[in-house]
């Protein structure tokens, strides 16, 4: 018997599948829930937990629904790839946004010129976040997480202590990078 299976992702924490869940829910009765949460497009969609146990558990005569394509991933390669992989499996695959059925040869033109747009929409958002990394340096703005510890601090007591530098970076609660910087920039200060 062919199930209705039903996959959404959301890329961040802050951010909640309701939107997704809400919109197929309207439309269809969904036999099976697939989730990725704060989980980025750009990972292989077999390195994520929630599409790589949906790759395996579906069978032939399924229907997969997505939100939009983008759900599937951010990557052409990577969506195609996904999208014949359950096609070869003899699964349908439904985005909602876009309103087409990926398996029929439309909705495969369809899906590579989405898949494409999405690939480029990513590129072009990291593009942006580095403009604005550069433009805030240029700014002299303080990039990064706020600084916790004292470099000399770090330095004297990792000295005192003859400690390793994963013993300091314990004690202090900081990364072994961490503590390796505020050595060096202990030193220079000297």
């Amino acid at each position: 018997m062919s199930a209705i299976i039903a996959y959404v992702r959301v890329s961040t924490v802050d951010q909640s599948t309701d939107t997704q869940r809400a919109t197929i829910e309207e439309r269809h009765k969904v036999d099976r829930w697939f989730v990725d949460e704060a989980t980025s497009g750009a990972i292989k969609a077999k390195d994520r937990k929630g599409l790589g146990e949906l790759l395996s558990y579906v069978r032939e005569g399924d229907t997969v629904i997505v939100y939009a394509i983008d759900r599937l991933g951010r990557n052409t390669i990577d969506v195609l790839e996904t999208v014949e992989a359950l096609n070869a499996k003899r699964v349908a695959v439904l985005s909602l946004r876009e309103g087409f059925d990926m398996s029929t040869p439309m909705g495969k033109a369809m899906l590579t010129m989405l898949s494409a747009m999405a690939e480029l929409e990513r590129s072009n958002i990291k593009e942006r976040q580095m403009a604005g990394i550069k433009r805030a340096k240029t700014e002299g703005k303080a990039l990064g997480r706020e600084k916790i510890i004292i470099d000399e601090d770090v330095a004297q007591w990792r000295q005192e202590n003859s400690a390793s530098i994963k013993a300091t970076a314990e004690h202090f609660n900081i990364s072994p990078a961490s503590v390796k910087r505020a050595c060096r920039a202990a030193k220079a200060s000297i």
